[in-house]
């Protein structure tokens, strides 16, 4: 790394060390638990938070890349959250709150929504995405847009590369990769650029940067969150979902984004009986792991180094040790390197064709847009080589999905065949053998996931010899976010692994 670089790491630093504490309120790591608590006893307004915070993206983004643009209306917003609480009306754990967005979710305000793109850069969207619905309701302030994976990878190109906001760095050791596409989201939320996040997730999206940036990701059933204005991939599998530095505070944004929208109808009036009375709030419990039944399913710790395993048996053993029976050496299906690579096929095949069409509807629904179908921003691409890295990524998901013409006997081939490897696969071994989730290290059953609808939460599990965070995820099936969540907290309470970045060249 060039020394004026090492310069900047150690200057960054510094700054995080001597940053913190002010007006009697521990800035950094703060949870929603203490921010709330802090707004009621008077050591903090959501003004000076919103202004910490954008100090600290002034600091570290030129390093870190996390965030693509801020919001000119923070501070206003913010200021008027302090007006409301300082009247009396509060509208529950995230009013006042900061929360980066990922730069595919729309919002109707000064902010762009691009996914990253040059090609949807002066495009403007008739209305707020329906999780910014609901956190605008809910008083949250919009502090800004974060970075990803340009097209949420679709493209694809380097993880946590776009053309608008460059190349997001892993704030632990900024060598190492941040994943993608939620790259921005978990970036910022470990390196306390926002109070909490929101990724998206086709497949593995929010999982994989949550785990190798040492946050709490949380992938919902699909339909659980409102996918209405968020540039799309498949409806098949995208969803949205909060990335915090804490179970709780993930939490706290999935109660407050979870439900119907009319612009999503379909996908979350089905979700919708999951959701239930009084929130997921109530999951948050230190025994969450007592008498639940995990499944370990073989092939996928077994392709840790040996540091990682032996914590992930350490792990296991906390698990046990906390009242939950542990169920190794399940098998998902007779041949996972097969059963991993027919799911990847099949994906490919639906993904090209729901692109085209889901992108295409996208663009016709803009108020404005440089582009209006998938066919110009091909063209788009091909007029920008430079700024686009045309050399470097190519578009070769996006030429594919061009080729497409809608869901023909191929694509339903392709998508029946998903459907009988998740019931013939996750399912059946998860209900067979009675469990209440499955384990697996960072991302890996992303896909097993992602094909039923499934949700998933990643907890930090420990870092490596250079200091690289690794994750643990608990998957389950669809609607089982609140055992989920009970284990994802218990397991984080006892063992209680995340520390802040270190900015490691």
């Amino acid at each position: 790394m060039a020394s004026q670089e090492l310069q900047a790491v150690a200057a960054v630093q510094a700054l995080v060390a001597g940053a913190g504490a002010a007006h009697g309120f521990e800035f950094h790591e703060a949870t929603v638990d203490a921010i709330q608590l802090g707004f009621s006893n008077g050591t903090l307004t959501s003004t000076a938070l919103v202004q910490f915070y954008l100090d600290q993206i002034g600091r570290l983004n030129p390093l870190l890349h996390a965030v693509i643009e801020v919001n000119p209306d923070a501070l206003p917003q913010a200021k008027h959250a302090d007006a409301e609480r300082h009247g009396g009306t509060t509208t529950g754990a995230l009013h006042g709150v900061p929360i980066l967005l990922k730069d595919n979710i729309a919002t109707r305000d000064a902010l762009s929504t691009t996914a990253g793109s040059l090609a949807l850069l002066g495009s403007v969207v008739k209305r707020d995405a329906g999780v910014v619905a609901r956190l605008r309701r809910a008083g949250a302030v919009v502090l800004g847009k974060a970075s990803l994976s340009e097209w949420a990878n679709f493209r694809p190109v380097d993880s946590g590369w776009s053309a608008r906001g460059g190349q997001a760095r892993n704030p632990y050791v900024l060598s190492s990769t941040p994943c993608g596409s939620s790259a921005g989201s978990g970036v910022a939320a470990a390196a306390n650029m926002a109070a909490v996040t929101l990724g998206t997730e086709t497949d593995g999206s929010i999982l994989c940067p949550s785990s190798f940036n040492s946050v709490v990701g949380i992938k919902p059933t699909l339909g659980l969150t409102s996918r209405a204005g968020v540039v799309p991939i498949t409806p098949l599998q995208d969803t949205v979902g909060p990335m915090c530095r804490t179970v709780s505070d993930a939490v706290h944004v999935l109660d407050t984004i979870v439900g119907y929208d009319e612009h999503d109808a379909a996908a979350t009036g089905a979700a919708s009986k999951y959701i239930p009375q009084g929130g997921y709030a109530q999951f948050l419990k230190k025994d969450g792991l007592r008498g639940k039944r995990i499944g370990v399913p073989n092939g996928f710790f077994q392709r840790c180094g040996q540091t990682q395993l032996n914590v992930y048996k350490q792990h296991l053993a906390t698990m046990r040790e906390l009242g939950a029976v542990v169920v190794e050496k399940l098998d998902v299906a007779a041949n996972l390197r097969a059963l991993l690579d027919e799911i990847g096929s099949n994906e490919a095949i639906a993904m090209q064709a729901e692109f085209k069409l889901s992108i295409n509807t996208y663009l016709a629904d803009l108020v404005h847009s440089p582009v209006h179908s998938l066919a110009d921003i091909i063209a788009f691409n091909k007029a920008h080589p430079v700024e686009e890295r045309l050399k470097d990524f190519g578009q070769p998901d996006l030429i594919a999905a061009e080729s497409t013409n809608g869901i023909g006997p191929v694509e339903r081939a392709a998508i029946r065949r998903l459907k009988e490897l998740n019931s013939n696969g996750l399912e059946k071994m998860m209900k067979e053998h009675q469990l209440d989730v499955i384990v697996a290290p960072n991302n890996a059953i992303s896909s097993l996931l992602a094909i039923g609808g499934h949700p998933g939460i990643v907890v930090p599990a420990g870092y490596d010899e250079k200091g690289v965070p690794f994750g643990i995820c608990f998957g389950g099936l669809q609607g089982y976010e609140p055992r989920l969540i009970e284990m994802a907290y218990a397991f984080e309470q006892a063992t209680k692994v995340r520390r802040q970045p270190m900015f490691k060249p």
